[in-house]
């Protein structure tokens, strides 16, 4: 058997014998990855026989004829893996869950086995960990199920056999870079171990309809470490997000056959493991300072789900030539763009300062609706003028200072009022057709940037006047 070394490129699987620092077919830099492959073996009499005898012919169905009335989701017992799933675990369906090292993938998959496990069989695969290794993390997690069987092997096809055997009602593999086939000779985590063996499980959760789990690493890009074909073949690719000095995790649907990719699931972190957070926005809003200047709130609209999210921004003397532009949770790219609207606009001046804006707790804004809190921060900082607790604010910022609609305003509204947010600076737009003695909160339409900051430096004179 004679073998040859090969580059296979991990974004579009492109093969060529030579090493090149950029991909001919989709132009990506330094996505060749050394490879190991063999030659094809040669046509005899011995393995011709499914030339002369081949496989039976799949047959097609009229779409309606296709069965749907049946239950083909699983709840989880997480209701916030189920609102990132869609409704729950599809029947059939191959789920990868992706992130960095330690971030609670395997927690995660662990935990919801204690609900699953009530009413399902399931195999819980663990190419990285021993059966007694998982044993004292079930433990420790308090993760009790007498239909939860482990297995410990890396050989994809005995595991694939064990499943055809047992029938388990779902299945869950962590990890897909420790699985390998014997037939391959490329070592376990290369990209054609990678892509054979999730080809094979996911031909056998289509054959069998049962739900597979696959954990997948990430490399040092924060992409799913193997080729990118590989997130083609299943049906939902999750990411799991976090700050390893922060005890929240968020989870996100990059790809959803069965969903919507706009919802989030967010988890706090504990000793005991990870725990639903109901009410995020409340989590993102705990420790506000009161009377500090460029602290603001904005509303973010996950999926159906709003979000209240506090932002910071300090505008100070540059100490160096060229001044300082940093961000953290939100776009960099827009915040120069804010930047430049507010001197054009509104007069203001940013040129020698330098403006550091952050996202409180670690969460990501990258909504066109975050341009007006971030705009009213940075406005803050600058004249030192403390925004008061009780505002929030949403609109989208134009360039040409204007403040433009946005949608899901009344869910937005609900939420602040909910939280105790007394009034709500809103592009006057969104408010067509709007009844404000619906809501629970007061509601300041403003067309411009500059009507913002009249607002604001009004209700700061009448409470001046009041204390």
């Amino acid at each position: 058997m004679k073998l040859k070394t090969v580059y296979i490129c991990s974004e579009c699987g492109y093969k060529t014998p030579r090493w090149y620092g950029k991909c001919p077919t989709c132009g990506s830099w330094n996505t060749l990855e050394e490879d190991v492959e063999e030659s094809a073996a040669p046509v005899s009499a011995k393995n011709t026989a499914a030339v002369h005898y081949p496989a039976k012919a799949a047959v097609p169905r009229k779409l309606s004829e296709v069965d749907t009335d049946e239950e083909i989701r699983y709840p989880t017992g997480s209701a916030e893996l189920d609102r990132v799933l869609g409704g729950g675990l599809v029947k059939g369906s191959i789920v990868l869950l992706g992130g960095e090292p330690g971030i609670g993938k395997s927690t995660l998959l662990l935990q919801i086995c204690t609900y699953f496990g009530k009413e399902h069989s399931i195999l819980y695969v663990s190419g990285e960990e021993s059966s007694r290794q998982v044993k004292l993390r079930a433990d420790r997690l308090g993760v009790k199920g007498e239909s939860l069987s482990l297995l410990s092997s890396t050989d994809a096809l005995s595991i694939a056999n064990c499943v055809r055997e047992r029938t388990p009602d779902i299945v869950i593999i962590d990890s897909i870079q420790t699985m390998n086939l014997r037939e391959l000779n490329s070592s376990s985590g290369s990209i054609t171990q990678v892509r054979e063996c999730t080809n094979l499980f996911m031909r056998l959760a289509k054959e069998l309809e049962i739900p597979v789990f696959i954990v997948g690493h990430v490399n040092k890009d924060g992409a799913i470490a193997g080729p990118k074909v590989m997130e083609h073949i299943v049906d939902t690719v999750l990411f799991f997000e976090g700050e390893r000095n922060q005890s929240y995790r968020l989870l996100r649907a990059v790809k959803n056959r069965y969903g919507s990719t706009n919802e989030i699931g967010v988890f706090d972190m504990s000793d005991r493991g990870l725990k639903e957070v109901l009410n995020p926005s409340a989590m993102f809003l705990s420790g506000r300072p009161v009377g500090v200047s460029g602290c603001s709130v904005g509303c973010v609209m996950e999926g159906s789900r709003p979000i209240l999210a506090e932002i910071q921004a300090l505008v100070t003397k540059s100490g160096y030539p060229s001044p300082r532009r940093t961000s953290q949770g939100f776009d960099f790219s827009r915040l120069a763009i804010i930047l430049a609207v507010l001197e054009k606009r509104a007069g203001l001046f940013y040129g020698t300062l330098d403006v550091y804006v952050n996202v409180v707790g670690g969460f990501r804004l990258d909504e066109p609706a975050a341009d007006l809190p971030v705009a009213l921060a940075l406005y803050s900082s600058l004249i030192d003028l403390p925004i008061p607790e009780n505002i929030a604010a949403f609109g989208e910022l134009g360039l040409g200072g204007e403040v433009r609609s946005i949608s899901g305003i009344s869910q937005r509204l609900n939420e602040a009022a909910r939280l105790g947010f007394s009034v709500c600076i809103v592009p006057k737009t969104s408010l067509r057709g709007l009844d404000p003695k619906e809501y629970k909160t007061g509601i300041v339409g403003v067309a411009s940037i500059r009507q913002a900051f009249e607002y604001l430096k009004k209700y700061a004179e009448k409470n001046s006047e009041k204390g």
